[in-house]
């Protein structure tokens, strides 16, 4: 079947620095959307303008200041450091409104009504520059409605940005042109979305609630009404609609809490009253629970109460029939432990269908409906299956998109499915199954094609030309250059390697290890290859060193194995650090531990902005071993600004509290500030950008003429005085209750390294004798009954445990 180029997809592939980014920004309006949404421009390096109007009387800007001040209080944080918010500057629609003049790009943010908003926009086109890009953003009303009034120079440069909350965490950015709107400006906007918002952008049709909200508000209210018109419980629904389907942990009754009640409630009174066309139309009536919590003032998290109340410190659900709050009772779904122990999510989905008990039940039914309802959409949101699964991907957290479902599921399977159940099939799909199409995505020549109906076959859906997908690397066998199983070395082309983790959760064990060592040989000893990155496509980049391998050890005795293990974690990560060609370290979300040590081991690391990095060993009873403690020291001696104690003691209980306390860094640009990450780190916005952009820093630095750094043989280490100092600081915490006696205990013991052990004065050491200090303190804990506690407890409950 002839591949035919899909051409909407090129307004957000093109490739960098096809239009010039944004510099400056006005958002107007200052709730939660347009205040966050001023803090993401603002991480993303721009000027922002944040306006909204005054109050009757008293200060004109009371009410904008209010929202900025609500976001830089707001949980998770909207900036990616404190200082982050000074690239705002707030105003008034009254006095300030001439800023709009000022601005690359402007945002209206104000309430969703209609009239407001084209009032608005009639101002802002007496303000805005002509070569101004103009935005409205809001989850559903015409775009084009908006822009009512205003002339046809306005309109080319104006589309709809529809932000999914909380901006900084949600990847979905959609795109809504009008039929006005210059293509140009849907390209400049979609490509500074992708590269310097972090954004994944789905370009929708201008019709009610666009992608993401017209099917995943369907799915959500499918699931609820299981509940508020079934006989399952709350927690029924959250356990088939969470983890196990692929979806967020907060699945359906715990997002509806996070996101607010009275908006779930207005959306989907809108999505009714817009929506006049659509079949399904009466699927978007407000369930009568739903509605009666709000009418309650019972709106979810912000409230204290939803779905879901605390009660002395217990998660109650909401009882439909008496309104009152009650524990949890028993699940009855059958044999759900085995379904979870399928396997891989398609294997997990697939064991949920073949279920016969009331967890097949739910999950035939709204899985059918929810995907009959996606394919009776496509042609009116989007012509393209794709754009729905990446809108539901990307603004709902599910893992896969209900295309996506459906190809794991099965063609056949589903159709069948949907016939039994009486669900409406759209007539392509019917063409489809007459052409022998049984997929709707494949991969031809190492490309991925998506089936697009308006075509009737496949077209193209290619990856951004600065992202690499290790998933279609991987499509190519030959690619697999060395793996042992727990990790692999892949070529990605352009004489550059790439390491990969493959144990669970990434974890650092032996095997993990020792294939790095013997991949950073063959990196060095090969005259055709670049350099290596280290990166993977998993969860997390890593959560540290393998805490079974070492707890299975110690608890046999075996502590001279494990002294030899913690030497070889440590010449690996010097490895890292010392490799003669570069080694970029290329990071995404948790960073822990081992995985943050092998991070600063790098000398140029490349992190995704939503790095979350920390040394967290305390946590478990442990200290830092793989070279963490030993840097944190040197860092300290290195950053202070001469070889004074009192200099270097200022840094050094500074780092000394951050591993104490096992701070993580909440993002990229923080742990720079932490000191986990340099000062010259790149960091990119959009995580699927990440390992393209390290590949290009190891052929750059390839290019350049690599120089590993120069061996640290002099550390300036503080000795005796100082830890002695620290120890009467500990014992002022602990006789405050502030840690146990326990973290007491091991916080000195982190002391004793950083400061150099037994040294009675501040000298120059060998980062070698660091080392060996780390290796000894390390196994001496081991050793501690607490400790072997802690490190059982987060094993077996997955939290830290305070002894």
């Amino acid at each position: 079947m002839e591949t035919k180029a899909l051409d909407t997809r090129s307004l957000h592939l093109s490739a960098p620095a096809t239009h010039p980014p944004f510099r400056t920004a006005t958002v107007l309006g200052a709730g939660t959307m347009g205040a966050q949404i001023a803090a993401h421009l603002a991480n993303a390096g721009l000027e922002v303008h944040l306006l909204d109007i005054a109050p009757d009387d008293g200060d004109p800007n009371s009410i904008v200041n209010k929202g900025l001040k609500a976001a830089k209080k707001a949980s998770p944080d909207p900036f990616h450091t404190d200082d982050v918010a000074d690239r705002i500057y707030t105003g008034n629609f009254e006095e300030n409104f001439d800023r709009v003049a000022e601005a690359d790009w402007v945002i209206e943010v104000v309430v969703e009504h209609l009239p407001i908003k084209r009032d608005v926009h009639a101002r802002i086109e007496k303000h805005a520059r002509e070569d101004a890009v103009i935005s409205t953003n809001t989850s559903g009303l015409p775009i084009h409605e908006i822009s009512e009034g205003r002339s046809e120079a306005y309109k080319r440069r104006f589309l709809g940005t529809h932000f999914f909350n909380p901006p900084r965490y949600l990847k979905l950015l959609e795109i809504i042109p009008t039929q006005q709107t210059d293509s140009e400006i849907v390209e400049r906007v979609a490509q500074f979305g992708r590269i310097h918002l972090g954004k994944g952008i789905v370009v929708a049709n201008d019709v009610p609630y666009f992608i993401g909200n017209r099917v995943g508000i369907f799915a959500q209210l499918q699931a609820m009404r299981y509940f508020t018109e079934g006989d399952y419980s709350i927690e029924e629904v959250d356990t088939l609609t969470g983890k196990l389907q692929g979806h967020p942990k907060s699945a359906t009754f715990r997002t509806a809490d996070v996101v607010g009640l009275d908006v779930l409630v207005d959306v989907t009174k809108n999505l009714y009253e817009k929506a006049e066309e659509d079949e399904s139309r009466e699927e978007f009536q407000v369930p009568d629970v739903l509605q009666k919590l709000v009418d309650k003032d019972r709106k979810g998290a912000k409230s204290g109460a939803g779905f879901y109340k605390k009660v002395d410190g217990e998660i109650k659900s909401l009882d439909p029939d008496t309104f009152e709050y009650t524990s949890a009772e028993e699940q009855d779904l059958g044999d759900i432990k085995s379904i979870k122990k399928a396997g891989d999510l398609k294997a997990r989905l697939n064991a949920l269908y073949e279920d016969t008990g009331r967890a097949g039940t739910f999950f035939r039914d709204t899985t059918l409906s929810t995907i009959g309802y996606s394919a009776r959409r496509i042609g009116e949101i989007t012509d393209n299956p794709a754009d729905v699964d990446r809108a539901i991907r990307w603004g709902f957290g599910w893992e896969m998109g209900p295309f996506e479902k459906w190809d794991a599921l099965g063609f056949e399977t589903v159709l069948n499915g949907m016939k039994e159940h009486d669900v409406e099939i759209p007539s392509w799909v019917e063409t489809m199954a007459d052409d022998g199409i049984d997929s709707f995505y494949r991969v031809e020549n190492g490309e991925r094609q998506v089936y697009l109906p308006s075509e009737g076959g496949y077209v193209s859906d290619p990856t951004p030309s600065d992202e690499l997908s290790l998933d279609r690397v991987k499509a190519e066998s030959s690619n697999e250059v060395w793996t042992n199983g727990e990790a692999a070395m892949l070529d990605i082309g352009d004489d550059v390697m790439l390491f990969e983790f493959r144990s669970k959760s990434n974890s650092l064990g032996r095997d993990v290890m020792t294939g790095l060592r013997e991949c950073i040989d063959r990196v060095e000893n090969d005259p055709n290859v670049r350099g290596l990155v280290i990166g993977n496509e998993g969860k997390n980049f890593s959560v540290g060193a393998n805490l079974g391998e070492m707890a299975m050890a110690a608890s046999q005795g075996m502590y001279d194995q494990i002294g030899e293990y913690i030497a070889e974690f440590q010449q690996t990560i010097q490895k890292v650090h010392y490799a003669t060609k570069p080694v970029v370290v290329a990071t995404h979300q948790r960073v822990l531990g081992g995985g943050c040590e092998m991070t600063m081991a790098c000398t140029h690391p490349v992190c995704s902005a939503e790095t979350y990095i920390g040394l967290v060993e305390l946590g478990v009873g442990l200290i830092p071993a793989g070279t963490g403690t030993m840097r944190m020291a040197a860092y300290a001696a290195e950053r202070a600004p001469d070889d004074h104690p009192s200099n270097i003691q200022a840094y050094l209980r500074n780092y000394f509290e951050t591993i104490a306390m096992a701070e993580v860094a909440e993002s990229a640009p923080q742990a720079i500030e932490k000191g986990f990450l340099p000062e010259h780190t790149k960091i990119v916005m959009n995580e699927d950008r990440r390992l393209h952009v390290a590949k290009e820093e190891v052929k750059s630095l390839s290019e350049q003429g690599y120089t590993a750094p120069p061996v640290r043989n002099k550390v300036r280490v503080l000795g005796e005085k100082t830890l002695a100092a620290i120890k009467v600081s500990l014992r002022g915490y602990r006789e405050g209750n502030f840690i146990s006696e326990y973290d007491e205990f091991l916080a000195t013991k982190l002391a004793y390294v950083m400061c150099g052990g037994d040294l009675s004065s501040p000298q120059d050491v060998h980062e070698d004798y660091l080392l060996e200090l780390e290796r000894e303190v390390f196994l001496s804990l081991l050793g501690e009954e607490k400790t072997m506690a802690r490190v059982q407890h987060i094993l077996e409950h997955n939290k830290p445990l305070r002894n």
